[in-house]
Order: structure tokens, then C-alpha cells, then sequence
């Protein structure tokens, strides 16, 4: 595990801008800045840190634990489904194959929890029984397990995600019932597999997201993100039973306790200005997310430093 101080000297170093790499094709996401290379991409993972779909804090290493995991669960999910990977040529970079993406994120669900706008838990607790096409019993509490995971997918916007059922998403062309049926298959593939890997490691993956896409030949394949602590959700299996039955909150190693710390301190959806996160609070995220990426991986985390001028070094004639 990386010491804290070494984490506490980085928080001014933190990649929050890439415009210094002068590439083409520049488009800045809420964590990705990508660069279009014509038949390919580079998608860089920052250090930026997003929740209710704004930017809200710097995390240092995070996006290279990022691009790390899901290097790694890319690697493991091959069988299943292809991936748009060419190359990993920096620790936060990744050079992908461009393709047609779906404009759905395909969120799987094995806990009734959450603390967004679109969560289970807060459709559930405002009366909401049916989620996205998926129909639960009454008398359900926080954080408990579903019978089976349920797929609940959002529109994928840059400004405000919105659940959908699978039904609109066919209506409204966004896919065909067919692509539905396919995408849905892979999708519940890939949480099992991340389900059993997770357990390996004495975790539960209790949600995720999922971006598929289509390549030139019309075949599916995965795209953007796979597990990683900002598209997932993970709880200490251990613990859990014990803290469920008491009432308490699971022990998790993500990003759900930033996102409490600014629903407890401020309206995250309409406050123009939001308060700075604590630097104590950013290092113990920072911490978090390097002890999943070890956890997960069963690699030690080596942290890369001054990333601008790593990455460019490491990507010099990356548009040949």
C-alpha cells in the first residue's frame, strides 16, 4: 500500500488538464479527456472525480488506478466479449479502436442501494417499485440483495443521465431489439464473471456500469470502463451480513463516501458552488482506490508521478 504522505505531496500534481499534449481531436468527458486519431482513439483517465454528473474533486493516482483495473479486467473478460484495447502506452492512457457507440449505459444491479438521483435505492425509497422494467416486492430495505441482478440502463449523457426501460430504448431506436437482447446477455456475463473474481478477493461488486459499442463489422464490444472503483460499486464481503442485519452502512473501498460527504454538506444537483472536499477525505479516496486496484489485481501499486510530462513522453508518435 502507497504511504499516505506520498499521497498527501501529490494533491497539488493531480492530472486535471491534458490540453498540454497539443493532440488533435481534443473532447474533455467529466473524467476522460479523448482525442480522436481518426480510425483509432486515446482516452486519457484523469485525476478529476465525478458524481452527480459535475466534476468534484481531484484524486491523485486515480486515474491511473483506473486505467490499471481496467487494463486488467479487459484482459479477463476477453472470452466473453471484445474490447476496443489496441495498447495501454502510459498508465493513464489507453489507445482504443473507434466505434459506434450505443448511447445506453447498461447499469447491473445486485443491492437494493445508492445515493443518486437515478439509484435503486432512492427510485425505491420514493415509491418507485418498478425500475426500469424490473418489478421488486414491497418491505425491501437499503443495501439488500436482489434475488437475481436486475439491469436498470440510462440514457448516456454529458449533462444528466435518465433511466430507461428496455422497451423505450428499442421505441426510440436507440438499439434494436436484437442489439437489446444481445447487449443484455453480454452485460449479465460480465457482472458474473466480475461477481466470482470479486469474491476470489473477499469483495462484493455490487453494481456497475457497462458501454458497448459497434465496430466496423456490426460485432458488439466493450468500451469506456470495466469495474473500476468510479463505474462500480464494492463492499467488504466479510463484513457485510453483520453491518446489513445491525443497520449499518457496508464497508466499502469506493466512491460512495465522497459522494455522502457532499449530499451531507451541500444540494450536489443544484448548488452552483460546491464546497471543497477535505484533503483528508481526498487521500483516504486516493488510498481506497489503490487498495482496490491491489486487492483486485493481486499486483503491488507502483504510483507514476508529474503524469503531464510522463505522458509526453510516452506518447510521442502516437498520431503515426
Amino acid at each position: 500500500m502507497v504511504n499516505r504522505d506520498i499521497i498527501r505531496k501529490s494533491l497539488s500534481t493531480c492530472l486535471r488538464d491534458t490540453s498540454g499534449l497539443n493532440l488533435p481531436g481534443r473532447k474533455v468527458g467529466k473524467v476522460r479527456d479523448i482525442y480522436d486519431l481518426g480510425d483509432r482513439i486515446l482516452l486519457i483517465t484523469t485525476d478529476r472525480q465525478s458524481a452527480f454528473d459535475r466534476v468534484l474533486a481531484s484524486i491523485p493516482f486515480k486515474g491511473q488506478v483506473l486505467n490499471q483495473v481496467s487494463a486488467f479486467w479487459f484482459g479477463i473478460t476477453e472470452d466473453i466479449v471484445p474490447n476496443h484495447v489496441i495498447s495501454i502506452p502510459d498508465p493513464n492512457a489507453t489507445l482504443a479502436l473507434k466505434c459506434e457507440v450505443y448511447p445506453v449505459e447498461f447499469i447491473v444491479r445486485d443491492y437494493l442501494t445508492g445515493s443518486t438521483s437515478t439509484s435503486a435505492w432512492t427510485l425505491y425509497s420514493n415509491g418507485s417499485r418498478n425500475i426500469c422494467g424490473n418489478e421488486l416486492p414491497e418491505g425491501m430495505v437499503k443495501n439488500q440483495k436482489f434475488p437475481e441482478p436486475i439491469i436498470t440502463p440510462t440514457t448516456k449523457s454529458e449533462e444528466h443521465d435518465e433511466s430507461i426501460t428496455p422497451d423505450e430504448i428499442v421505441s426510440r431506436g436507440l438499439m434494436t431489439a436484437r442489439e437489446w437482447d444481445r447487449a443484455s446477455e453480454i452485460v449479465m456475463k460480465l457482472f458474473k464473471r466480475g461477481i466470482e473474481t470479486a469474491a476470489s478477493h473477499g469483495l462484493i461488486l455490487v453494481d456497475t456500469k457497462y458501454e458497448l459499442g459497434r465496430n466496423e463489422s456490426g460485432d458488439i464490444i466493450l468500451i469506456d470502463e470495466i469495474h473500476t472503483p468510479d463505474s462500480s460499486r464494492y463492499w467488504i464481503s466479510d463484513s457485510y451480513e453483520e453491518r446489513y442485519r445491525s443497520g449499518l452502512e457496508p464497508e466499502n473501498i469506493d466512491k460512495e463516501f465522497l459522494r455522502l460527504w457532499f449530499r451531507n454538506n451541500c444540494d450536489p444537483y443544484n448548488d452552483e458552488v460546491l464546497p471543497q472536499a477535505p484533503d483528508d477525505l481526498i487521500i483516504e479516496l486516493s488510498s481506497r482506490y489503490i487498495q482496490l486496484y491491489e486487492t483486485i489485481t493481486g499486483n503491488d501499486f507502483h504510483p507514476e508521478f508529474d503524469p503531464l510530462e510522463r505522458l509526453k513522453i510516452n506518447l510521442r508518435g502516437i498520431q503515426d
